[in-house]
């Protein structure tokens, strides 16, 4: 078999990517870069946090995304008085004609394929935490009883910004599980009058199924063979110590104002990442650029301030890029 024919496969998945993400846009308006990074993170098997304020159409792109690629769809609105079992099932009584009584599990909303964790910071952390197993392990874990989630399986949870009152700062293990954190901003004066245009008038968007079950864990397999070569990796991995204040080769900006940085996991999903978006330009090879696009997303939730970069409003985005270039000049030396 030649390079070309190995390719096909590849090239086929990125057309298919590319018309699930043209008939979400039929119906989002704008958010161009917040889609393609959600269906990068959907393609490497990952978990994806949206935070923005309220009313910026993050529950309605991911019920759009369900829709259009035909996967079954669970909407959790966390609430300070939500309870763990509410997420996860709980075991029920039955009656039955022998006069028994025997308990039976009533499933939960998250088995299902897509699961919208909508405002996942209006609950407590012992809610917050319920969703650790099934995102880490692809299971739910009630009385004793283990039960396996259906494959493909997403959490996409949308978040206020934690100076919102009301707001529950997600535990750091949770937080770990999410591949990227991606900020959905405030649309523009153009966006909003398309905006307008769209859902104010007499005309309903009907959306067509671009993509099955089948096909999805399909294409999730062919991100796996995406090759990366050892100099990728290694630039990757020069990227994961940078974060670390406490490392040789970052910048003087991290060694003040970062406490924690990335761990392994973080590498990992930028690699996945990384891999997730050479296939849906039709590549078979992870580039530099594929790198240093998901990094910020992969990387933002991971580096934690310390006292003094809290108090100075330090940006992390800012910190990741300029370890980006810092990383990459030093390779180049």
């Amino acid at each position: 078999m030649n390079i070309e024919d190995k390719e096909q496969p590849f090239k086929r998945a990125a057309l298919k990517i590319t018309e699930v993400k043209e008939e979400v846009q039929r119906f989002i308006v704008g958010q161009e870069e917040i889609v393609e990074g959600v269906l990068w993170s959907i393609l490497a098997g990952g978990h994806t946090l949206l935070e923005g304020l309220p009313g910026l159409g993050k529950t309605m792109l991911v019920r759009t995304l369900s829709d259009v690629m035909d996967l079954s769809f669970s909407r959790i609105q966390f609430t300070p008085d939500l309870m763990p079992t509410d997420i996860t099932g709980t075991m029920v009584m039955k009656q039955s004609r022998d006069d028994q009584h025997p308990f039976i599990f009533h499933q939960g909303p998250l088995f299902h394929h897509l699961v919208l964790a909508d405002e996942i910071n209006r609950s407590t952390p012992k809610t917050q935490s319920a969703l650790l197993e099934a995102m880490a392990e692809n299971t739910v874990t009630v009385v004793g009883e283990t039960m396996i989630v259906d494959k493909p399986f997403f959490v996409l949870a949308t978040q206020n910004p934690i100076d919102l009152e009301g707001t529950y700062p997600l535990p750091e293990a949770q937080v770990d599980r999410f591949m990227c954190k991606i900020l959905v901003s405030y649309p523009t004066k153009s966006e909003l009058k398309q905006i307008i245009q769209r859902t104010t008038g007499t005309d309903d968007i009907v959306l067509e199924k671009k993509l099955n079950k089948a096909e999805l864990l399909n294409i999730q397999g062919l991100v796996k063979e995406i090759m990366v070569t050892d100099e990728m990796i290694d630039f990757a991995i020069d990227l994961i110590d940078a974060t670390h204040s406490n490392s040789e080769r970052t910048t003087d900006r991290i060694k003040q104002y970062v406490e924690f940085g990335s761990g392994p996991r973080g590498l990992q999903h930028v690699i996945l990442m990384a891999k997730a978006r050479a296939l849906t330009q039709g590549r078979y090879h992870v580039s530099m650029g594929d790198l240093k696009k998901v990094a910020p997303l992969v990387l933002r939730h991971r580096m934690i301030l310390n006292f003094e970069g809290e108090a100075m409003s330090v940006g992390t985005d800012e910190l990741i890029l300029e370890m980006i270039d810092y990383v990459q000049k030093g390779d180049s030396r």
